[in-house]
């Protein structure tokens, strides 16, 4: 793979053929997972990423899914290649989930498989993808938990498929430690399918051009993005920027939790330093190093060449430097199922400190969590079934327009919220209203994104579970732009008591609750007071803006049948 020699084989449109040949299988690969799995937050949710990787594991080809499993999918590839070593074969599935190796919680379960060609291991295949349930103190997502055992079945790289042959012993572990057997077991063998997708369709590539131009062609690729990547750092002004910000808690107490990062730019190289972070916390909101340095890949990629797909080449410019005492490095016994929450904080500081060095891609803060739902029941007698979402909000506003409302937040990229009539269709939950929340954007000249309502009404004696963030810390604004509205959460119960919990551990609910949920929205970025008035009439025609906020926050007057008052209203900036 190093020989020099190899550089010259692969001439450029052999490259570019294989580049978008290994992005498509990839595609093929999520789209066999999403079309063979039987959990809605799979196929319908797309809580999932596949990636094709070469020998050494690193990445060739990505899929769209979540994005923020991506730049992880590599760690489990090098996890089992160092506990097995050479003792991988032809049709060996492995299976792991350990939340301080891939960085995740236990619910994301991934499967590696090697793909060989002509008896010789030329790379894996990958898939990351979240179960309902994984055997933790509560069903589906843990709320409160204080430590890594009350999460859940915890495994690190292991063979369940040896050689083609599945070893019982480990399908039948697994069915014996979820509520939900026949569910887990089913998305499993969709993953399986998923990784022998890829090497089914890789395979194919390789009949026609030959495994010596298939990997000139690879060391070509990584090259690339290497030389972009060094060319686009070398242009942003040296300098150092920090931010901070807050989470309302981890989950266990009511403190709020401290997120800090330091960027600094010297010549090629961009290090991104976490120091003066929380150290590690009672509560859920720890991370696994190598889903941390993930989202700071994510992150950089959003600001940094973002119409190149990530590679084995990609971002060998940053350094990452996490304190061994930090949320973000978790260790034994920290608790992580919430490990996702302080890194949607994290990312929106990473991009407002590369707003300040390089202001023409100035972006404001996005509302920045998950905002999950859950609703269920694991009653076998009645039926088990279960309804986990995340929820879209709004993203800030851009130096050159504004933010994109009712979109998911960047850790989450492709996934999706349940529609309505499948929620209708396979639980026993009514969505009674979706819907844009007003004024929920930051005002600006470019207008942040706006947040969503989501009502539910639960059918049935059931189960909820709610996470909301950001409320502390909500999105920000930049170049005079101003914070967007947090998330707000109501539950009407029927004997019409009603309370407002943004996080809440699983808990039986009545038939006839109530649960709405508000998410915030993206932070303005300029002043908004230079927002023409055609713009704040359009917001308000649209449901954006009310015209209560159109006067609060733009200083525009609009009459009761949405006209502007020029002469009511102030001067533009």
């Amino acid at each position: 793979m190093n020989d020099p020699m190899l550089r010259n084989i692969a001439d450029p449109v052999t490259t570019e053929i294989v580049r978008n040949f290994v992005v498509s299988c990839a595609e093929d690969m999520n789209a066999s997972l999403w079309r063979s799995a039987h959990s809605a937050v799979i196929y319908e949710g797309r809580d999932s990423a596949v990636g094709l990787l070469d020998a050494d594991g690193n990445m060739l080809g990505q899929s769209s899914g979540v994005p923020l499993f991506i730049g992880a999918i590599d760690a489990n590839v090098h996890h089992v290649m160092d506990y097995y070593g050479d003792d991988i074969a032809p049709g060996d599935v492995f299976i792991m989930n350990d939340s301080y190796m891939q960085g995740s919680h236990l619910h994301d379960v991934s499967v590696v498989g090697p793909i060989f060609f002509g008896g010789e291991l030329i790379g894996f295949g990958a898939a990351r993808a979240h179960w309902n349930d994984i055997g933790a103190i509560d069903p589906g997502t843990v709320m409160g938990s204080t430590n890594i055992y009350q999460e859940g079945l915890r495994l690190g790289p292991t063979r369940i498929v040896a050689q083609g042959k599945p070893i019982r012993e480990w399908f039948d572990l697994l069915r014996l430690n979820t509520r939900m057997p026949d569910t887990s077991i089913g998305d499993l063998d969709a993953q399986i399918a998923a990784v022998r997708t890829g090497e089914r369709r890789l395979s194919q590539l390789l009949d026609r051009i030959g495994i010596e131009t298939y990997r000139a062609a690879c060391k070509n690729i990584f090259e690339q993005a290497r030389r972009m990547d060094r060319e686009a750092i070398a242009a942003i002004r040296d300098g150092t920027w920090y931010r901070e910000g807050y989470l309302d808690s981890d989950g266990a107490g009511d403190d709020p939790v401290k997120v800090a990062l330091t960027l600094t730019v010297e010549g090629e190289e961009l290090i991104v330093d976490l120091a003066g972070s929380s150290g590690i916390v009672p509560g859920s909101v720890n991370c696994g190093a190598s889903q941390t340095v993930s989202l700071l890949r994510l992150a950089y990629k959003t600001m940094i060449n973002p119409e190149r797909a990530i590679t084995g080449g990609s971002f060998e410019t940053m350094t990452v430097r996490i304190p061994d005492d930090c949320l973000f490095n978790a260790k034994e016994p920290a608790a992580c199922e919430w490990y996702f929450t302080g890194l949607g904080l994290l990312a929106d500081l990473f991009i407002s400190c590369l707003s300040e060095a390089i202001p023409e891609r100035s972006t404001a803060a996005h509302y920045g969590d998950s905002m999950v739902s859950l609703f269920f029941s694991v009653d076998r007698e009645r039926g088990q079934w279960m309804s986990i979402e995340a929820t879209a909000g709004g993203w800030g506003g851009r130096n050159d327009g504004d933010g994109e409302s009712a979109l998911i937040n960047l850790v989450n990229g492709s996934f999706r919220n349940i529609p309505a009539e499948v929620m209708e269709t396979k639980f026993p939950v009514r969505l009674e209203e979706f819907a844009i929340r007003p004024d929920s954007g930051g005002p600006g000249r470019h207008r942040g994104g706006c947040g969503v309502l989501r009502r539910y009404k639960t059918l049935e004696d059931c189960y909820c579970a709610l996470w909301f963030e950001r409320s502390l810390t909500p999105a920000w604004g930049l170049n005079g732009g101003k914070d967007a509205r947090g998330p707000k959460v109501e539950i009407t119960h029927p004997d019409g008591s009603s309370e407002g919990p943004l996080k809440m551990r699983a808990r039986p609910v009545a038939a006839g609750t109530v649960v709405e949920t508000w998410t915030g929205g993206g932070g303005g970025n300029g002043d908004p007071k230079a927002r023409p008035l055609e713009e704040v009439q359009r917001d308000v025609k649209r449901g954006y803006v009310s015209p209560e906020g159109a006067w609060r926050d733009y200083g525009v007057r609009i009459a009761s049948d949405l006209v502007v008052d020029e002469e009511g209203s102030q001067p533009r900036a």
